[in-house]
This record gives C-alpha cells, sequence and structure tokens, in this order.
C-alpha cells in the first residue's frame, strides 16, 4: 500500500482505525475478527502475507501481527504449515466453533428483545470474599453472557438460552453449589427500578451513540479496513448489551438504531472486502 492511500484512509475512514494505529486495540483481537469475517467463509486458511496486509491497513506493524498469529496458535486456535518459504494458517476444529458461535451472535443480535416470555434466567452464585480471582472471572464471565447483578451472588437476564454458558462458567469456577433458575415476576416493587440497578444502561447508550457517530460519516476506501473496523466495533455489544425487551428501555433507544446501521453497512460492503481478501490469497 503507497503512502498517499494509507494518508487517504487516515482522513476518510472511521475514528476507529486511528485508535488501532495508536494501539489501544490488540492486534490478537483484531486477528480474531479477521477470522471470522474473512478466514471463516472462505475456506479456512490465509498465508501469513495476507494477515500482515489487512492488519497492517488497521495500523498494526509487521512484527505485531507476526506476533498474534503465533500467539494464536500457541493457544491451539491456529494450525501452521511451511509451504517452501511460506506458512499458512489454517483454523482449527476448536477456532471453528468458537467462530461460528461467535458469527451467529454477532450478527443475530438486534439490541432488542423480541417476543419475549416474560421469564428472566437468575442465577445464583457467591463466592468467598477472600478468593478474589474467582470472583472477578465469575463477574466478567456472567457480565459477558449478558448478566446484570441485583445483591451480591444474584444474577439475572431476559434470556432464556445462556443455560450451557451458564453452566460451563458456574463449572469453571468451580462453584458446584451455584443454581440456574427460569422465573416470572409475581409482584413487588417496579422491574424497571430492578433493570437500571442491574445495568447501566445510560452508559450503554453512550457507546451506540459513538458507534452511530463514528460509522454515519462517509466510508472509507479501503472495503477491507472498513469492514474489519465495522465488524470489530460492532462485535463487543452483544455481550455487553443484555438484549432487554422494549418495556424495559429508553425511548427511543439509540441500540435499535445502531443495530439497522451495522446490518445495513455490513450487507453493503462485506461483498467487496471478501472479493478483495480472495485476491490476496490469490496473489500471496
Amino acid at each position: 500500500m503507497t503512502e498517499t492511500t494509507r494518508a487517504d484512509m487516515g482522513a476518510a475512514a472511521p475514528t476507529l482505525l486511528r485508535r488501532h494505529a495508536a494501539g489501544t486495540e490488540s492486534a490478537r483481537s483484531l486477528l480474531f475478527t479477521i477470522l471470522g469475517e474473512l478466514v471463516l467463509p472462505t475456506g479456512g486458511e490465509a498465508w501469513t502475507s495476507a494477515f500482515i496486509d489487512v492488519l497492517g491497513r488497521l495500523g498494526v506493524e509487521e512484527k505485531a501481527a507476526r506476533q498474534a498469529l503465533m500467539r494464536t496458535a500457541t493457544d491451539h486456535w491456529l494450525s501452521s504449515e511451511r509451504v517452501g518459504r511460506r506458512t499458512v494458517w489454517r483454523l482449527t476444529p476448536a477456532s471453528e466453533r468458537l467462530l461460528r458461535d461467535g458469527t451467529e451472535r454477532i450478527f443475530g443480535f438486534t439490541a432488542v428483545a423480541e417476543d419475549w416470555d416474560g421469564r428472566w434466567t437468575v442465577v445464583l452464585a457467591r463466592t468467598p470474599e477472600t478468593d478474589r480471582a474467582t470472583r472477578h472471572m465469575l463477574r466478567t464471565r456472567l457480565r459477558w453472557a449478558g448478566f446484570g447483578t441485583i445483591m451480591p451472588g444474584v444474577w439475572l437476564s431476559p434470556r432464556g438460552d445462556r443455560d450451557a454458558e451458564v453452566a460451563e462458567i458456574l463449572a469453571q469456577a468451580g462453584l458446584p453449589d451455584g443454581y440456574l433458575f427460569a422465573a416470572e415476576y409475581q409482584g413487588g416493587g417496579p422491574v424497571t427500578a430492578m433493570v437500571g440497578q442491574a445495568w447501566d444502561l445510560g452508559e450503554l447508550a453512550r457507546g451506540y451513540d459513538d458507534f452511530i457517530g463514528t460509522f454515519s460519516g462517509p466510508a472509507g476506501p479501503d472495503p477491507l479496513a472498513r469492514v474489519i473496523d465495522l465488524v470489530h466495533a460492532w462485535r463487543r455489544f452483544p455481550w455487553l448489551d443484555p438484549g432487554l425487551p422494549a418495556p424495559f428501555l429508553p425511548a427511543p433507544w439509540s441500540g435499535s438504531e445502531a443495530a439497522k446501521l451495522f446490518t445495513r453497512l455490513h450487507a453493503e460492503w462485506a461483498g467487496q472486502a471478501v472479493a478483495e481478501w480472495k485476491q490476496l490469497l490469490a496473489r500471496a
């Protein structure tokens, strides 16, 4: 890529690209977005040079790109094979499952629970005050599964499809005495107050507003960079947002607008990005 092209990208591309260049996003995190968006749907393998090219367009230096590939292989998400003087990297069965599950969650997320049946998933799980590592792991994993906490050891979610994920979290936390329930609200205080205690909807709305502001402007000229930037910016929301029913959300809810924007832009950009990715593989 020429210096002129890089300058054009810096001027026209979304601000998230400048965050990548500044080092506030890890090369490995970006690599997983590339694996899910480009590698998984195009045969599951790619040359080193193709990864370096795309990561370079996002401001990641070659050394960091190579380190990200090696670390990902060390963790068994990629395998590698030398072909002459080149290296081809392939998705492992474990990474294919991870990426397919992630793709389904990312692209199926609408930021509002539709056809909610009124049932809440409730988790009861207490950890010793002295076991900070387990408490941190439990809190982080349940948050990423869309659960909010209303009091110590009590977590809830409007989603009814997280049972297997919760069971795995409790097992990994070493909490065989944790409990998982499906429950319905029968009365008492307003549910909206409980929701406001469990989730910071204001912070979540600000995140959606930032996404809308970033991607509502002119698109960058590089099809690969802009689609990876888009998916990378969006992919955290399905894990941060519990997907609450509309009655418990502020009106208007910016999450709905952001989800529609993501869906529209991805539909417009993905085809050209995949086509260019295939050209990179062919030239490698």
